[in-house]
């Protein structure tokens, strides 16, 4: 195919337009879609091996932003645009496709960049697209004449890693109507744009989630998560708390290592304090009467252990038993946090300001003064 190279910085990829024929039997589908007559296209297996597709594929199935339905009228949508545009054209923004297979590029010898193309072996994944190339399956089906006519704009990425790809479909997917926050959490550590103050975040929070001896152990909704447990807080709301705390600490992090080690000692701080407080409010902890496990009360729990860890997080020998006895009066304050009339107990305009409030008096009854108030 003719194609023109482009280079960013030390990206190269490449421009081609493609027929809307021959593009729809180079590309491979990695999630199911549906049009209004209850037809279908069904998804390509997909190889254990490819992490990509795996990943595209396993977004698109839990995300509220893909589910059947909303799918269904989107491809519905743009597939009624493609009947109805004339003077518009049908498909105006690229399609971006990879192959890790190294393409080969022959240039013309003007130096315009333009040149010949080699078609991958295999199918190219779409890393953005999918619904606009679905709607143009369909549309083939019951228009092959006016089909054929689109030609369909693309950008090719060749012969990169599957981390690469991961990373570009984030990027281009990574807004609140796309992939919601806590699916990115889980990809702090793979794309290289994340600060490391949040791969050093979304790491103690991912051990809140996976070490037997947490007691957040599979209670955080997250993606891809298989336990039935009931689940107490979201990833994404978890992984702000435990930002906010990093980002405080900041500065004395980057001084001792900011490595999966130093991540591993905010864990068992934190591990530490949940421990203290599950034993301080004894049986209402995981009450699903109560709200001492709800996502407002955890919030400002976890609030209250950096004040606490600012404050006597060392010797960590015997840091349960010591912090466990800072947070005795606690188990007084069973009764507030009852479900009945909490949200009265503790009146705000809202979440961010109730969470506040309940770290405010959290860290009265113990006598833990926060550490802008100490």
């Amino acid at each position: 195919m003719i194609a023109t190279q482009v280079r960013q910085k030390d990206a190269l990829f490449y421009f081609a337009s493609y027929p809307s024929e021959k593009l729809l039997q180079q590309v491979r589908f990695i999630s199911r879609y549906y049009d209004e007559e209850g037809g279908g296209i069904r998804p390509e297996d997909i190889p254990e091996g490819d992490d990509v597709a795996q990943f595209i594929a396993k977004i698109e199935r839990s995300d509220k932003a893909f589910q059947r339905e909303l799918s269904r009228a989107k491809v519905a949508a743009i597939r009624n645009f493609y009947e109805t545009a004339i003077s518009q054209p049908p498909i105006p923004g690229v399609v971006l496709l990879f192959t890790p297979q190294k393409l080969a590029f022959r240039p013309w010898d003007d130096g315009s960049g333009v040149g010949q193309l080699q078609d991958p072996d295999d199918k190219f994944l779409i890393i953005d697209g999918q619904h606009r190339l679905a709607a143009l399956e369909f549309f083939e089906r019951t228009h092959p004449d006016e089909a054929r006519n689109i030609q369909v704009p693309c950008v090719i990425f060749d012969g990169r890693t599957e981390d690469f790809a991961t990373e570009m479909f984030v990027i281009i997917n990574s807004t609140p109507t796309r992939i919601n926050k806590s699916h990115l959490v889980d990809l702090y550590e793979r794309v290289s744009w994340a600060e490391p103050d949040r791969r050093f975040a979304a790491n103690v929070a991912e051990m809140l989630y996976s070490e037997p001896d947490s007691p957040l152990r599979y209670r955080i909704n997250r993606l891809g998560g298989r336990s039935k447990q009931e689940k107490w807080i979201l990833q994404a709301e978890l992984f702000n708390e435990v930002h906010r705390w990093v980002k405080s600490d900041w500065k004395s992090i980057e001084a001792a290592g900011t490595d999966r080690r130093s991540a591993r000692r905010y864990y068992e701080m934190a591990r530490d304090f949940l421990k203290a407080a599950s034993q301080a409010w004894g049986e209402t902890w995981g009450s699903n009467a109560g709200m001492v496990t709800k996502p407002v009360t955890l919030k400002a729990m976890l609030r209250v252990s950096a004040d606490l860890a600012a404050q006597d997080a060392e010797p960590a020998e015997g840091r349960v038993e010591r912090w466990r006895g800072r947070l005795a009066p606690w188990t007084e304050l069973g009764r507030e946090f009852r479900n009945e009339g909490f949200y009265e107990r503790f009146p705000a305009k809202g979440q961010v300001e109730r969470v506040a409030r309940i770290h405010r008096e959290l860290g009265k009854a113990a006598g833990i003064a926060g550490r802008g108030r100490a």
